[in-house]
């Protein structure tokens, strides 16, 4: 990742770059451009407007045009492409990102370039009492404003530790050269998210620093058409991301409670323990290994899923990790499989010898199934085991 900055004045002369996605914008465009144009102008600040139009069929571009803003056509569609393609063709060291429903106020601005002056990489606005905002009445759903968003900011602060209040704010600065540090992937309604946790998880490795100003929330001042937002799509959308980035809560803390439980079953059941008057034989061992099974799939599947996160530059390196395929490469992941699929194969020939004396008749089944019902689930092991260790091989090879 570059670490180079690029928001040194001499290099830049041009402070600020105001850059506001737009979607048939027309009934509130032109208020946010002047607001932003004089609160750049009475406080001194040199800047640009740019306004990332995303296939708008009103008169969005026109308003655009006239207010003095340079529009820039952004083809694919999507909120995160919408921004990309705008923050790409900001010339300021700072950009502040703002929708342009007339929610936010760009009047408020300068608390923004105040603490991006000060060294801040990235400064969040907070609507929300609980960083000092304030939501105006109607201006945001009720769901929105008492569950959805003080959820997702908790957990953001829990899981990834970051410094925010309102995870969904998307009135925003950042310094120019943080944006290229970060190499956002996500086109949708994630990039905002994308951009909170990725600033996060790099904070400490990168010595980025994260603020966070208090603002305004204003009822949106569309008419012509609904917001963009779908309370239920969008919520799940942001529940998935947060899960793919904390592959540990999703896989790896689920699958290890499993795999333990599966352990449990099997001290109890290989010996058929009695207790409290139960006795736990075969049938507990049956469970015992879709335990571990599941279990251990869980866990694989949070191996690749940390892999693929990292090669895709979602994530940072993580040492731990790094450790991790260290000490248990792919070849040794092989012989493991071999050893496991070995001894696997062996009980199964044992069930089956001891069909051959009872001259395949029936069998005890209590006892039988303590040779099937291992030997099965080491050599579907072994078998998960290869197939993942080949996985996560390709995943993690090195690509440009």
């Amino acid at each position: 990742m570059n670490t180079q900055r690029s928001d040194d004045p001499a290099q830049n002369p041009l402070e600020l770059s105001v850059v506001m996605p737009c979607l048939n914008e027309a009934d509130t465009l032109e208020t946010c451009l002047r607001k932003a144009r004089s609160v750049m102008t009475e406080n001194g600040i040199a800047g640009e407007i740019i306004v990332a139009d995303n296939g708008s069929t009103d008169e969005s571009i026109r308003i655009a045009a006239d207010c003095g803003a340079r529009v820039v056509n952004v083809v694919e569609k999507g909120y995160g492409n919408a921004l990309m393609g705008g923050i790409d063709a900001a010339a300021g060291r700072y950009v502040i990102m703002g929708d342009a429903d007339d929610s936010y106020d760009f009047l408020e601005i300068p608390k923004f370039v105040e603490k991006l002056r000060e060294g801040y990489d990235l400064v969040q606005g907070c609507r929300l009492p609980s960083g000092g905002g304030r939501v105006l009445q109607g201006a945001m759903p009720f769901l929105h404003r008492w569950w959805g968003n003080p959820m997702f900011s908790f957990l953001a602060r829990r899981w990834f530790k970051a410094p925010i209040h309102d995870i969904y704010c998307g009135m925003r600065g950042f310094t120019k050269a943080h944006y290229s540090r970060l190499e956002q992937q996500c086109t949708g309604m994630e990039f905002a998210t994308e951009m909170i946790i990725k600033s996060s998880l790099y904070a400490d490795r990168d010595s980025f620093r994260i603020a966070e100003v208090p603002i305004t929330l204003h009822p949106d001042g569309r008419k012509s058409h609904k917001p963009h937002l779908k309370t239920f799509r969008d919520g799940w959308r942001t529940m998935r991301f947060f899960l793919m980035y904390s592959p540990r809560w999703l896989f790896l803390l689920p699958g290890g409670l499993l795999l333990l439980l599966g352990v449990i079953g099997y001290g109890m059941a290989l010996p058929a323990v009695t207790a409290f008057g139960v006795t736990f034989d075969a049938h507990t061992l049956l469970f015992a290994s879709m335990f571990i099974m599941c279990g251990y799939q869980a866990i694989l599947f949070a191996i690749l899923t940390k892999t693929f996160a990292i090669s895709e530059k979602l994530m940072p390196e993580d040492v731990r990790l790094t450790r991790f395929f260290q000490l248990v490469d792919l070849e040794r992941t092989l012989l493991i499989s071999a050893i496991a699929f070995i001894i696997g194969i062996g009980l199964l020939i044992a069930s089956i010898i001891q069909w051959s004396n009872a001259d395949f008749g029936p069998l005890d089944y209590a006892e039988t199934m303590r040779l099937v019902i291992p030997g099965s689930t080491l050599v579907a092991l072994s078998f998960q085991t290869v197939f993942s260790g080949f996985f996560i091989s390709v995943l993690g090879m090195k690509r440009k």
